[in-house]
């Protein structure tokens, strides 16, 4: 029985997913929109390649409901839904040339224009001119396009990639992130991107849902999960950030709030600052600080006691009176480096801090070495 066409948003109503001895999903309530490069992003063990599954049939949820435009597909066959699936390994037939392996599917459905469909796969993957070669002669990297040209021919409702990337090294998964992004606007389709990678999901995605324990923690396009992130686990796991227990000491002013930490008054944007909280997290990404003199009018000084060279830019750990390091991120511009044992100031804008409840752990969403 061929896979039945549908069209409109991904909708995940109460979805859940429990094991024996866990819950891999708690119910989630989530609409995929038609056409969107949407990212499931978090830690292993989160559930997103379970969600996944369920999305793809390959899992069945134990409670929830899952719908492509009107049409249910809850308990539909996943050789009955019009969704695809590139995983890591491209699981390519090796006897089959690479036109073959992406006609492949067409072929089973009895298309007569299979060989004409395929072709122009891959010229979309930009691999026309290896057609008749077999897939052990390419590289990873083609693979990987071959295995995204098989998939995309069918034309699915909804395309899942679950860790495409993960076997490539560091600058071809770069490149293929942005080829991932063309292809996905050319064709049209609905793209849901699992990943553990933050910036894989930063670079590619229009929206991120960042998934904790089998739950939502925050879902949102990538600068409003990094520059406004809802929890100190998003707010570690999205990137790097400097967090300072402070005390607010007054009501706002002039849309900033005033705070203090370690008996330095400080600022945060109102708008940032959750409630009526009393005390707080005060966050400031490394990027957004400023040595120097020079900056807002927010102000610490503390020791450098590290030094990073990047190439584009300088890491340095500044360590401040109470003990603490801040990371603070400048860009190469020629303006000179601070040196290890040197005292320096640093300094951001109100707006640039967000504020969360300080209740939250500290560490939540840091990843650990190895």
């Amino acid at each position: 029985m061929a896979a039945t066409r549908t069209s409109g948003d991904l909708r995940l109503a109460g979805l859940t997913k429990e094991f024996d001895t866990f819950t891999a999903v708690h119910p989630m309530d989530l609409v995929i929109p038609e056409g969107s490069f949407f990212a499931l992003l978090g830690p292993s063990g989160c559930g997103k390649t379970t969600t996944l599954r369920m999305v793809a049939g390959l899992e069945q949820p134990t409670a929830g409901r899952i719908h492509i435009g009107d049409t249910e597909i809850t308990d539909t066959k996943a050789h009955q839904r019009n969704v695809n699936t590139v995983f890591q390994s491209y699981a390519l037939f090796p006897h089959m040339n690479v036109l073959e392996n992406v006609e492949f599917g067409l072929r089973r459905r009895g298309d007569k224009n299979a060989t004409v469909k395929a072709k122009e796969a891959l010229e979309l993957v930009q691999l026309g001119e290896v057609a008749k070669k077999k897939p052990a002669q390419l590289s990873g990297g083609m693979q990987q396009r071959v295995a995204l040209a098989r998939a995309v021919v069918n034309r699915p409702d909804v395309l899942l990639l679950d860790e495409p990337l993960g076997a490539l090294d560091l600058k071809l998964r770069r490149q293929m992130q942005i080829e991932l992004k063309r292809i996905q606007q050319e064709v049209g389709l609905t793209f849901i991107h699992v990943t553990h990678d933050q910036e894989e999901a930063m670079t590619m995605a229009d929206t991120i849902a960042v998934m904790n324990a089998g739950r939502i923690e925050q879902l949102g396009d990538p600068a409003t999960l990094y520059e406004h992130p809802a929890s100190t686990f998003v707010a570690n796991f999205l990137g790097q950030s400097n967090l300072l227990k402070v005390t607010v000491t007054g009501p706002a002013r002039n849309g900033e709030v005033p705070v203090t930490a370690y008996d330095t008054a400080l600022t945060v944007a109102a708008d940032h600052v959750p409630g009526d909280a009393k005390e707080v997290w005060l966050g400031v990404r490394p990027e957004k600080l400023r040595m120097g003199e020079h900056g807002g009018p927010n102000r610490l000084h503390g020791t450098v006691s590290d030094v990073s060279f990047t190439g584009v830019a300088t890491q340095y750990l500044v360590r401040m009176p109470w003990g603490k390091e801040l990371t603070v991120v400048q860009q190469n511009d020629g303006s000179g480096r601070a040196r290890p044992g040197e005292d320096v100031t640093i300094s951001w804008a109100a707006e640039h801090g967000f504020a969360l409840d300080a209740a939250q752990a500290a560490d939540a969403g840091v990843e650990e070495e190895g």
